[in-house]
């Protein structure tokens, strides 16, 4: 009910703006199953669009402008309305993307017969190599005595977990308990457009998911029952502040400095997996991208950390 809430509002953001643009992000919302951060991102791209659109209406009134009338010309004002504000590259390739999205709805809808932005390239983005930990990073984190106590015994199997399977943080405080199968050795999580998919996990994250499961857990719930696999001492399920607070606190007693996200262990398992030969199209699966190009990221990865090994130990480097 809350997430259909939030739903709600993400899309009442451009409510009265363009009905075309609401029918479209209700389409996002509940044909394309859009997560409430992907609708309030387009929410906002396409609030600045149509306010741009309203801005040349103003300047000539005899010839208002509805976006499934906009050309290519006016595309290209939009553009570089944006790039004199100083947007990055990023954002312009983000707000294309967006337009893009919403231009093919349109056609498919038959409210427009022509896309302004076939002959428009988005800007080539700034290659972001993902920030990783090195393996002894990572076991510092796994390894230190994080206490006895229940929470603790949580904090460790969440841990352990999401290097254990590269889950994205917010599929990981999501999981209910359902979704493991323990004896066979995976879990059933749902990403991105609410696709399910097969994640296998190693025995370290069996063993300490089965000692959770067993006492920590009903110590935290004290009698009360949920769907979700980790739980609060208020019997709620974690939720990804709550999380990211304590790796943060976690990764700074085992002694690293670096400021630590939970994607950071995501990237950390993707990158060491393909540094120990894994194959790109598994571990696509595995991470759940759409695209395996997004995949290909982390061969960049382990290129440039071969290139400062090589570097710093070489006699001649």
């Amino acid at each position: 009910m809350h997430a259909a809430l939030t739903q709600k509002n993400a899309i009442d953001r451009i409510q009265a703006v363009d009905p075309i643009v609401e029918q479209f992000l209700n389409h996002l919302s509940v044909e394309k199953g859009r997560s409430v951060n992907t609708l309030s991102s387009y929410a906002q791209d396409l609030k600045r669009f149509c306010a741009f659109l309203k801005k040349e209406h103003l300047s000539d009134p005899a010839s208002p402008i509805e976006i499934a009338q906009v050309r290519r010309k006016e595309m290209l004002r939009f553009l570089s309305a944006l790039r004199s504000e100083g947007l990055s590259a990023s954002s312009v390739a983000r707000m294309l993307s967006t337009l893009r999205s919403l231009f093919r709805f349109l056609r498919a809808e038959g409210h427009a017969d022509h896309d302004p932005l076939a002959k428009i390239d988005s800007p080539q983005k700034p290659l972001r190599l993902p920030k990783v930990l090195h393996l002894k990073e990572v076991e510092s984190i796994l390894n230190l005595n994080k206490g006895e106590a229940p929470g603790a015994i949580r904090d460790d199997t969440m841990i352990e977990l999401l290097y254990a399977t590269g889950l994205r943080v917010s599929e990981l405080v999501k999981l209910p308990v359902d979704a493991l199968n323990l004896e066979a050795g995976y879990l059933i999580t749902k990403g991105k457009g609410a696709k399910e998919r097969i994640v296998p996990m190693g025995q370290c994250a069996q063993g300490k998911l089965k000692g959770y499961i067993g006492a920590a857990r009903p110590a935290l719930l004290k009698g009360r029952t949920s769907n979700d696999l980790f739980v609060s001492r208020l019997g709620r399920g974690m939720s990804r502040q709550a999380f990211w607070k304590m790796l943060a606190l976690t990764a700074r007693k085992a002694g690293i400095q670096k400021k630590i996200s939970p994607h950071m262990l995501r990237h950390s398992f993707a990158s060491h997996l393909l540094e120990r030969g894994a194959d790109l199209r598994s571990l696509q699966l595995m991470l759940g991208h759409a695209d395996i190009s997004t995949t290909q990221i982390y061969t960049h990865v382990a290129r440039a950390r071969l290139k400062k090994i090589h570097r710093k130990h070489h006699p001649r480097g």
